[in-house]
């Protein structure tokens, strides 16, 4: 078992190899690789020389900073220590430390800022800062995090304070989760934001929808709606942390799995507390892009094995099938799974208690019904879906990228926690009817819960629920720019233009959400928007804080929930519900 206190390591020189313990084999790590993880995985050693760590810090951030739609996957790991070394981390880059715990591993300075949007660096644009994350550090300094959605900080400590924009700049994010900051969080000039399971000295900024479940009621704001936007959860329901790499001098290389927690607040990883376990290397199959498919993918999985997707591009011709219970589905460093045949890219089978993590779907240029679909499970065990996109168009391609849907949910009791769910406004091949997504996600289970659910710019619902005992927790949506007239973006009655946002089916009898923000651009025509949720009115369906923001554009959205709220009208104008059950609302 890897000693939960502190994780004894050998150096690792650069440029010399050095074997290491991998379970009962032994892995040789040489300029900064090994075999096991390949090459678009780093591995750092205190003992290595510093000069030569910056510089590779420095050479990956070179390329990823403006990367936004390219193919480069990297996966950064600091082996326990200290490392005086200053890095940013770019597209489709995760930088995380190998300890047990985040204070094993101590990092001077990791920062992610916002200059290269625009010919202008001095707008500090963050808005497509997105697919980054940092994990399992302790960063002795002030961090400037600067990002949009796609991005997660979990299981740091910060030693001051973190700021969440790039002075003042736009940004629309985002998420952090199982943290300590010593100082003060600032988030400035963000959208929204879930700070989940987090503890800080105290927090400032506020926009338009500012969520906080489970954190430490010390630092939280007083404030909140209508006079601040600030939504306060006083704890977590239920949730598991996600699973993360690390690393032993006895064990090697292991994978440790949080347990579930229930009605939690604050950071879960204080010293000698048990909070899960650790799974050997060996019960992972390792996946690289140059060398796997869906076919050996899917012979590890039958065989029982969990997956590690090394970072790349998996273009896949079929489903990868999971008909495990307790399967573990892991991606390093925003690995990629796209649809190379009109195929689903995850199906699961009569499974539950799946861990889906740290992964990017693409839908691919042959339409498929979905990219992800969860099948039913009779007394299902709770499942996570943790730091999962989606993603339709944008990237690079002969044709447009299509699916029917992003994900559907047929689960009972699946988590998800930090999802973006995005139908592309930007990029390559985008277009009302080029990139064609009807749904972002469809959830038919019951007792699903959702943290951080964004999903933006589908033809039609944005978000589907059907299932009974559902939650969402911070929810954030903008309704598509692109619609070419009203008449193509009609609700199924054909009674109301356009589509909500957020449809809970006529027939759910129980449902809860707290702190949704919804938001319209009418970029390209005047489309007069009904409203931004559709719920059934009966006791036992309750909306709490929501908000509709009009950003520019063409006018304007009439209701915020059914026919419950006030117009906007004009840019800049917003209109907020507190709490909306049975038709009663203020």
């Amino acid at each position: 078992m890897i000693k939960k206190r502190y994780l004894l390591f050998i150096g690792l020189v650069a440029l010399i190899g050095i074997a290491v313990g991998c379970g009962k084999s032994k892995v040789k790590i040489k300029d900064f690789h090994t075999d096991i993880f390949g090459d678009n995985v780093y591995i750092f050693s205190p003992e290595d020389d510093m000069s030569k760590v910056q510089e590779t810090l420095d050479k990956i951030y070179e390329k990823q900073e403006t990367a936004q739609f390219d193919d480069a996957r990297y996966a950064i790991y600091f082996m326990p220590g200290s490392y005086e070394v200053s890095t940013s981390a770019g597209f489709y880059t995760q930088i995380a430390g190998l300890g047990m715990l985040p204070t094993d591993t101590k990092i001077s300075a990791i920062n992610t800022y916002a200059r290269w949007l625009s010919d202008d660096p001095s707008n500090h644009n963050a808005t497509c800062n997105f697919w980054r994350s940092i994990e399992n550090v302790e960063i002795t300094s002030d961090v400037v995090w600067a990002v949009s959605q796609a991005t997660g900080m979990r299981r740091v400590q910060v030693d001051g304070n973190l700021t969440l924009h790039d002075e003042y700049g736009w940004a629309s994010g985002g998420f952090l989760a199982d943290s300590r900051i010593e100082g003060i969080v600032d988030s400035g000039s963000q959208q929204q934001w879930l700070s989940r399971n987090n503890s800080y000295k105290g927090w400032t900024g506020q926009n338009w929808n500012i969520v906080m479940a489970g954190d430490k009621a010390s630092g939280v704001p007083d404030k909140t709606w209508p006079e601040a936007a600030y939504t306060v959860v006083d704890t977590t329901k239920v949730v598991r942390e996600k699973p993360f790499l690390v690393y032993d001098d006895k064990d090697g290389f292991g994978v440790y799995v949080p347990d579930w927690k229930n009605d939690s607040a604050s950071y879960g990883w204080q010293q000698d507390t048990n909070e899960g376990k650790v799974l050997p290397i060996s019960d992972f199959y390792i996946a690289k892009e140059k060398t796997d498919n869906a076919d050996t993918i899917n012979k590890a999985l039958s065989e029982g094995k969990n997956i590690i997707f090394t970072p790349g591009i998996y273009k896949l011709d079929k489903a990868l099938n999971i008909q495990n219970s307790g399967t573990i589905l892991l991606g390093m460093g925003l690995a990629t799974l796209r649809s190379a045949n009109g195929n689903e890219c995850i199906v699961s089978d009569n499974a539950d208690d799946l861990m889906l993590a740290g992964l990017l779907v693409d839908a691919g240029t042959s339409e498929s019904d979905n990219l992800v679909h969860l099948g039913a499970k009779d007394s299902a065990k709770p499942s996570l879906l943790c730091d999962m996109y989606f993603r339709v168009g944008g990237i690079p391609s002969d044709r447009p990228c299509k699916t029917k849907a992003c994900i559907t949910v047929d689960l009972d009791n699946t988590v998800g926690d930090n999802l973006w769910v995005w139908r592309a406004d930007h990029g390559d091949n985008v277009g009302w009817d080029r990139n064609t997504c009807e749904n972002g996600i469809i959830i038919n289970g019951d007792n699903v819960t959702m943290y951080a659910l964004m999903v933006e710019h589908f033809n039609g619902y944005q978000t589907l629920w059907n299932g009974n005992g559902g939650t969402c927790i911070m929810y954030q949506s903008e309704v598509p720019y692109d619609v070419p007239d009203k008449g193509q973006w009609i609700s199924p009655d054909g009674k109301r233009f356009g589509y909500a946002s957020f449809k809970v089916s006529d027939d759910v009898t129980s449902f809860y959400a707290a702190g949704l923000g919804v938001y319209l651009y009418n970029r390209d025509n005047s489309i007069p928007m009904y409203c931004a949720m559709e719920v059934p009115d009966i006791e036992g369906v309750h909306v709490h804080n929501i908000i509709t923001a009009y950003l520019n554009g063409f006018p304007g959205m009439k209701c915020v929930i059914n026919e419950a709220g006030d117009s906007i009208i004009s840019p800049g104008q917003t209109s907020k519900i507190l709490d909306y059950e049975n038709g009663q609302w203020r």
